[in-house]
C-alpha cells in the first residue's frame, strides 16, 4: 500500500458517495408525489436523532449534523422544483437512459430493476413516465416488454430510434495489452463478438451494460473491461478504449414512452395492439384495410399471449384525428377480437 493506492481508494469512495447522494435526491423527489407540503419538521428530527443514536469513528455527532442539515436543505430546495421523473430499467448510464435524455433532457431519470417495476411506478403515480425498449434491429422484438404492454393501459407519448454505439471501458491507466476479459450484457456481447474475437477478449456475460461498467470501478480488475455506453465512461470515471465497437452500423433500438395521460403534442404516428380470430386471412384483411386507405405501416410484431392467441403490434404513419386514419381503425375495430389505440406521437431519431 503505498501513497498513489490510498488516494485512489479516496477517489473511489468520493465516488461512491457521489452516487449515493444522487440516488437520495432521487428518493427525495418520488416522496414529494405523496406528500402535501415540503416542509416536515417532525421527520428531520428523526434524521437527526438517528444520527445522534449511530454516530461512531472519526466524525463527530454535531458534524455529522451539519453535514447532514445541508443535505436535507438541498433536498427541500429540489423538492421546491417541478422535476418530472422518468424511469428506465437498469443502472445509470444505460442506453434506456440515453434514450431518455434524447427525448427530454429537463426529465429527471430514475432506474429500476425491472421492467415492471417501471410500469407499475408510472402507474401508481410515483414517475411521470417510462421509457422501455420494444424492438432492435438486430436481435428483433423485446419480449418481456411486449408482453408487458399487452397489458398495461399506459399510453404511449413519444418514441425514440437510438443509434446503439458501444464503447470499450477501461480504468484509468489500463493498458490495452493487460486487458483479457470483458463485461456486459449478453446482447451487447453478441454484437461486438467479431472485436471481441479479433483482440482475443473472454466475454463474461452480465446484467446489464451499465452494470458492468459500475462493477468494474467498484472491483478495480486491471485485466478487465467493460462494454457499455460513452455515458457510462462520465459516470463511472472510466477510460474509453476504442469507441463504435459493434459488428453492424445498423444497430438501433426503438424506445416507446408511457404515461398515464394521453400526450399533449399532435403526433404523426400512431401503435396500435389488436388480437384477431383463429381464422384463415384474419390478419390480412386488418392489414388491406390500412393498404386500402394509403397509411404506412412502419412495425408489424406478434407475440404469444392467452389461450394461444397472438397480440399483434402494428405502428403507422398518420396523425389519429385524420379522417382516413379514423376510418381504418373503425373499420379494423370491427373485424379483429381485441383492439387498443396505444397512442399517437412523435418520434426522435438520435445516431
Amino acid at each position: 500500500m503505498d501513497l498513489k493506492r490510498i488516494r485512489e481508494n479516496i477517489d473511489l469512495l468520493d465516488s461512491r458517495l457521489h452516487h449515493l447522494l444522487n440516488e437520495r435526491m432521487e428518493w427525495v423527489l418520488m416522496a414529494k408525489k405523496f406528500k402535501s407540503r415540503i416542509e416536515d419538521r417532525k421527520r428531520e428530527e428523526e434524521v437527526f436523532e438517528k444520527i445522534r443514536r449511530h454516530t461512531t469513528g472519526l466524525i463527530s455527532a454535531p458534524s455529522m449534523k451539519r453535514i447532514f442539515r445541508e443535505i436535507i436543505r438541498e433536498s427541500k430546495s429540489l423538492q421546491k422544483e417541478d422535476c418530472r421523473l422518468i424511469a428506465f430499467q437498469g443502472e445509470h448510464g444505460a442506453y434506456s437512459e440515453v434514450a431518455a435524455g434524447g427525448w427530454d433532457r429537463e426529465l429527471v431519470p430514475v432506474p429500476c430493476r425491472t421492467f415492471q417495476g417501471a410500469i407499475d411506478g408510472v402507474q401508481s403515480g410515483l414517475y411521470d413516465f417510462c421509457i422501455v425498449p420494444v424492438e432492435n434491429t438486430l436481435s428483433g422484438v423485446v419480449d418481456p416488454v411486449n408482453e408487458l404492454l399487452i397489458e398495461t393501459d399506459l399510453q404511449v407519448v413519444g418514441a425514440v430510434a437510438l443509434a446503439i454505439h458501444h464503447c470499450l471501458l477501461v480504468l484509468p491507466g489500463t493498458d490495452k495489452g493487460d486487458i483479457h476479459t470483458v463485461y456486459s450484457h449478453p446482447q451487447a456481447l453478441r454484437q461486438c463478438r467479431r472485436f471481441l474475437e479479433m483482440n482475443h477478449l473472454d466475454p463474461v456475460p452480465y446484467y446489464d451494460t451499465a452494470g458492468a461498467a459500475k462493477m468494474l470501478t467498484e472491483k478495480r480488475s486491471k485485466g478487465s473491461a467493460a462494454i457499455a455506453s460513452r455515458l457510462c465512461a462520465m459516470l463511472y470515471d472510466l477510460e474509453i478504449e476504442e469507441e463504435n465497437i459493434e459488428d453492424h452500423e445498423r444497430n438501433r433500438t426503438r424506445f416507446l414512452v408511457l404515461s398515464k395521460e394521453a400526450g399533449r403534442e399532435v403526433g404523426d404516428k400512431c401503435s396500435i395492439i389488436f388480437s384477431t380470430e383463429d381464422k384463415e386471412g384474419a390478419l390480412f384483411k386488418v392489414l388491406g384495410m390500412f393498404a386500402r386507405e394509403h397509411i404506412n405501416l412502419t412495425r408489424i410484431d406478434s407475440i404469444p399471449c392467452d389461450s394461444g392467441n397472438y397480440a399483434f403490434f402494428l405502428d403507422f404513419i398518420g396523425p389519429a384525428g385524420e379522417e382516413r386514419v379514423t376510418r381504418a381503425i373503425e373499420d379494423v375495430k370491427r373485424i379483429v377480437r381485441t383492439f387498443r389505440l396505444m397512442g399517437c406521437y412523435k418520434e426522435k431519431r438520435i445516431l
